[in-house]
């Protein structure tokens, strides 16, 4: 539990994916590995139909990356290789051939707002609150940009990359395309969640394979792409800046708990 888990059961079509980490739901290397090797097994798994992403608790749906392994940092190859799991995470998801649905409970930053845009429907809480808060950290949204300016236009991933500082709400997410749904319990917004993937579970596979193909259509070229951004992010990090905003926050962080 102290280095957090990924874990999936299928039932009746659906595939649950769910993740946890005790700071916040972030994403250190292994649980973006977990997480990617997880989507890949599912996409291929016959008896799943659909996949539900969900993290554990109700505090943080994910506080993206993790600050320990980015300070962390001492090179650009290991820049590039945690980066890369990023892309990796991405790349998996819209590759995948099944229907992706997350659950998103509480607060989503940075990463986690790459998993929200990269997921193929997104049913949230109205209590959500959402931040790309890498420039804040020396670095930029730079490996999830393409997921989040495909999800929500270039206009409303400006505003959220360039203002790092601020919080925006459930009902501005959803006004931008980032959540399909907003419901004002959790009760309300898992049923939404069963109805949909249960009537997913009952439809036809390949029709679904197909719409997903169609959906995500132009971004054949992102592994190279990502792979592009992971090594520009990883530069990025090994600066003064970054690691001393970094440490900054993470102070911060400490003092509010």
């Amino acid at each position: 539990m102290d280095e957090g888990y990924v874990k999936t059961i299928t039932h009746q079509g659906v595939t649950t994916i769910e993740f946890f980490h005790p700071k916040g739901n972030s994403l250190p290397a292994k649980i973006l590995a977990d997480l990617t090797k997880k989507i890949h097994l599912a996409g291929n798994h016959a008896e799943t139909k659909v996949i539900v992403l969900k993290s554990a608790g109700d505090k943080s749906f994910c506080a993206g990356a993790s600050f320990d392994e980015l300070v962390a940092i001492k090179n650009e190859a290991e820049g590039l290789k945690f980066f890369i799991g990023f892309s990796n995470l991405i790349n998996s998801m819209r590759k995948c051939p099944k229907f992706i649905i997350a659950r998103i409970q509480g607060k989503c930053v940075g990463g986690g707002i790459g998993i929200a845009a990269a997921a193929d429907y997104c049913i949230a809480l109205n209590t959500v609150e959402i931040k790309l808060s890498e420039l804040a950290l020396g670095i930029g949204p730079l490996v999830i940009g393409p997921a989040v300016e495909r999800k929500i236009g270039l206009g409303a991933f400006s505003a959220l990359a360039i203002d790092a500082t601020i919080w925006r709400n459930a009902e501005w997410a959803k006004r931008k395309n980032m959540f399909a749904e907003v419901h004002d319990n959790i009760e309300n917004m898992d049923e939404a969640i069963y109805r949909l993937t249960n009537h997913l579970a009952q439809s036809n596979p390949d029709a679904m394979a197909e719409i997903k193909k169609m959906l995500w259509q132009g971004t054949e070229h992102w592994d190279e792409l990502l792979k592009e951004r992971a090594a520009i992010s990883g530069r990025l990090a090994l600066s003064e800046f970054a690691k001393n905003a970094i440490v900054k926050l993470k102070e911060n962080i400490i003092k509010e708990q």
